[in-house]
């Protein structure tokens, strides 16, 4: 008697369609209507490589901060594509937290920071941090407007706290490294890199700042 395939989890059937036609908006109306969040992080965890894929895909664009430690482990996954739709989507994930007030304000920091209104930023971010000193985000986005500042122990402050409270945060470890590297302490700058590639294997700007390192170290 023959064997009979294993089923096909339908998400799979509408991530393959995603990457045919590049419709994120039926991915998400056709996931949301099959799916929780909590069986997205389930499949994110014990699917095969495409329903991981697929679920960390969703969660990307579904989850909240909620799933950051589901998502967090997918930075590691043994799949370099889980790997890579998990640094893309995590970090929206580290942006819904809070109320839709505090979101909106986390928003306006971003866009202060791209926009290089460092100062505005730190004001904005000061307050958002007194009021949610929960929302490790307002920490990291503080923190990087004092590294474009030059205020790079208020930075490195910062960066810190943001990973006290959110231990996935790899940008937040990477810039710590780069403030340390600016103060001259080879040492700790070697240290925050290799936490933030623990977190992030995928960041090889990181990683030849390692090697790097590591290089000039054993050459003193």
């Amino acid at each position: 008697m023959p064997h009979s395939q294993p089923r096909v989890p339908v998400i799979v059937e509408f991530y393959l369609q995603y990457l045919d036609d590049q419709d994120s908006a039926l991915f998400i109306k056709n996931v949301t209507r099959r799916y929780t969040c909590a069986s997205l992080e389930r499949l994110a965890v014990t699917g095969d490589r495409s329903a991981r894929r697929a679920a960390v895909l969703a969660l990307g664009y579904m989850g909240d901060f909620a799933s950051n430690a589901v998502m967090g482990q997918a930075l590691v996954d043994t799949d370099r594509g889980v790997r890579t739709i998990a640094e893309n989507g995590i970090r929206d994930l580290w942006r819904r937290v809070g109320s839709r007030e505090q979101r909106t304000t986390l928003s306006a920091i971003i866009r202060l920071n791209q926009t290089k209104q460092y100062d505005e930023a730190i004001r904005l971010a000061t307050e958002l941090i007194h009021e949610s000193p929960w929302i490790a985000e307002a920490w990291s986005q503080r923190g990087a407007a004092y590294f474009h500042l030059s205020q790079y122990d208020s930075s490195i402050r910062d960066c810190h706290q943001a990973l006290e409270i959110n231990p996935y945060h790899f940008t937040a470890a990477a810039g710590m490294g780069q403030c340390h590297l600016l103060q001259d302490n080879p040492v700790a700058a070697l240290e925050a890199y290799r936490r933030a590639l623990r977190l992030n294997p995928g960041m090889e700007e990181v990683r030849v700042q390692v090697i790097q390192l590591q290089r000039t170290m054993k050459g003193e």
